[in-house]
């Protein structure tokens, strides 16, 4: 018999997770099993037993992005939809999850983010087959319901997004050692799948490690380790262009007739520490493989950095979990509750190989440097919204190139259910 059960806070603390990117601790929020889900579920139907299951879920960034000293009107001040996210995520057989993630936003054409079901053997192994995030860069594989700043940093433009593919996850010792490793067909620097013509394929893999977790008085629980690689043929596979995070403005992009011609390799080092009121992380991310153009070929390198921290000021508790902050207290005027407040900051880089303009293979405007800051602030309103504010302040070739340095002031309300 189907009971048909609404999502309040005290409801959705008592359900396991499963089938959306929080499966397992494998791919930090793309992947958790054992722990209860800690924002309402939305609306789920489910079975007597629990063995079939259907939720529904939805989230929404509204956003204002302003140019900051914009004296030449190069970027226009704008309100955008970033996200329109209805979702569904379900069981079947009680050993077969699914997640289904659309997106409707303006900032896209209605495509699916996310689809792909997972055979569940067991904690330590987990079977995935669809389309979902590449396991490799670790602020990609966090949740869009949990980012600290509005956009994710510069290596997440290196890293690779989603793509269609097989991949396997899971835990081992709980919490202390987790793997996702995946077989791909395989997308350029920052993007996500697109119809492949070639038979080229691309293995990635994750590797975390949490060597305190066995202890939760531990001064250093919490502390994540993480190393990504990943090794594909990308022949003939074009390249992209590279933008900054929030406005969006085009900064490098490669000359008509430049290809992949050859294998492409990338790694990554990552490490984040979530303990009490504070939240950091840091990865690097390097991307280099063969490119071409007519005769012309040589080895090129795209390479990024970011460190970003934050801390509560509130009191609460840091999470880079799905889940996300959760205020101690629901904002309520008139009870003067005010929610939970946050401040971060970041500093991150990205650039591109000299060898890329002194041999041609960039256009005539490119730029093969940026870097810059972001200030945030995030204030949880309740479990459902949140309001961020970020101001971040790029330049370019270190100052020294014509193109000026783009600074811009950004506001963003989130809904999630």
């Amino acid at each position: 018999m189907l009971v048909l059960l609404t999502a309040t806070s005290a409801f959705a603390q008592s359900l396991p997770t499963f089938g959306g990117p929080s499966m397992t601790r494998a791919s930090e929020q793309a992947s958790r099993t054992r722990r209860a889900a800690s924002v309402p579920d939305g609306m789920a139907i489910t079975s007597a037993g629990g063995d079939y299951r259907v939720q529904l879920g939805l989230l929404v960034h509204e956003d204002s992005r302003l140019a900051w000293n914009d004296d030449q009107k190069n970027v226009t001040d704008t309100f955008v939809l970033r996200r329109f996210r209805p979702s569904v995520r379900g069981r079947v057989a009680h050993r077969f999850d699914f997640f289904v993630n659309p997106d409707f936003s303006n900032t896209t054409t209605s495509v699916v983010q996310d689809l792909y079901i997972d055979t569940v053997f067991n904690p330590a192994f987990r079977l995935r087959v669809g389309k979902g995030k590449t396991p490799f860069g670790l602020e990609r594989l966090q949740s869009a319901l949990n980012l600290t700043f509005l956009e994710r940093g510069m290596p997440t433009a290196v890293a690779p997004n989603r793509d269609i593919g097989v991949q396997a996850l899971g835990d081992l010792r709980g919490d202390v050692f987790s793997y996702l490793v995946g077989v791909m067909n395989g997308v350029g620097d920052g993007g996500s799948y697109s119809r492949r013509t070639g038979d080229g394929k691309e293995i990635s893999g994750r590797f975390v490690v949490r060597p305190f977790n066995v202890h939760a008085t531990h001064p250093l629980h919490g502390l994540a380790l993480a190393i990504s690689g990943s090794t594909g043929d990308q022949t003939g596979t074009p390249l992209r262009f590279f933008q900054t995070q929030t406005l969006r403005q085009r900064y490098f992009s490669y000359a008509n007739g430049v290809t992949n011609d050859g294998r492409r390799e990338r790694y990554s080092p990552q490490v984040s520490f979530y303990h009490g009121r504070f939240g950091g992380f840091g990865e690097y991310v390097r991307s280099q493989a063969p490119v071409r153009r007519a005769a012309v070929r040589e080895d090129i390198a795209h390479q990024a950095w970011q460190v970003a921290g934050s801390w509560l000021i509130t009191g609460e508790t840091a999470t880079d979990a799905q889940t996300g902050v959760r205020p101690h207290a629901r904002f309520d005027p008139a009870a003067h509750h005010w929610g939970a407040l946050q401040v971060a900051f970041r500093y991150q880089a990205l650039k591109v190989d000299d060898e890329a303009i002194a041999l041609g293979f960039a256009s005539a405007d490119s730029s093969h440097i940026a870097s810059g800051w972001t200030a945030g602030v995030n204030w949880y309103l309740n479990d459902n919204l949140r309001c961020t504010s970020n101001f971040e302040r790029t330049v370019f070739d270190h100052g020294a190139g014509a193109r000026p340095a783009e600074n811009v002031l950004a506001f963003r309300t989130q809904l999630i259910f």
